[in-house]
């Protein structure tokens, strides 16, 4: 037997009052917000009635935070997958807009197809097709649920879909807490649902790396 639908799951609003990109960066916790959110994800799941067999998380605090809800509902023990982490960035501890209006950071967007300031779209999307891989061909009958990042979850998104994986950060369909979901026939992927559990309106920190 083989799983049977598989969420990728976001994180929920991180506490990041000076809007630093945090990227990697160790100690940014879910803010109270985020921790709301955290649970409407897991509530829709269980609304799907579909039996949850495995939880996997990201290292990065945010995600494992945004599993504990999951693994309550569900009574899992979430495993901890380096693969599910967010991608490594350059500008990492800045902000943004500060960054970009430095001409010496310019040079680190000169090829935004791969991208040129991080980890290669290439990359991503094998790490996590990989480890959607394993875990599919390793679960009993029923539903997974892997929280991770927005980037590499859109990224997963464009993959599968058979789409360029050269976009805007701006541009994705990925928000706080929101839920991605895939089946696999054979050797194939396919995205099967999309949902946007959470209510988002108020947050301060909705992420685009």
């Amino acid at each position: 037997m083989t799983a049977s639908r598989l969420h990728l799951v976001r994180h929920g609003e991180v506490h990041n009052p000076a809007r630093v990109l945090y990227g990697r960066l160790p100690d940014y916790h879910l803010s109270k917000a985020g921790r709301g959110m955290a649970a409407a994800a897991a509530d829709h799941v269980a609304s799907l009635d579909r039996p949850v067999v495995a939880l996997y998380a990201s290292p990065l605090e945010r995600a494992q935070e945004s599993a504990e809800p999951f693994a309550e509902r569900f009574d899992l023990v979430p495993e901890t997958d380096v693969r599910l982490i967010e991608p490594a960035n350059v500008f990492e501890g800045t902000q943004m807009r500060r960054s970009l209006m430095n001409p010496m950071n310019w040079w680190h967007l000169r090829q935004p197809a791969l991208p040129s300031w991080g980890e290669p779209y290439t990359s991503i999307a094998e790490r996590m097709l990989s480890v959607m891989d394993e875990a599919w061909d390793a679960a009993p009958e029923g539903d997974l649920v892997m929280v991770s990042h927005q980037a590499p979850i859109w990224i997963t998104h464009l993959r599968v879909a058979g789409l360029p994986l050269r976009h805007d950060p701006r541009t994705r369909r990925c928000a706080l807490s929101s839920v991605t979901s895939f089946e696999r026939v054979g050797d194939v992927w396919r995205e099967v649902a999309y949902a946007e559990p959470a209510a988002t309106g108020s947050a301060v920190d909705v992420g685009a790396v």
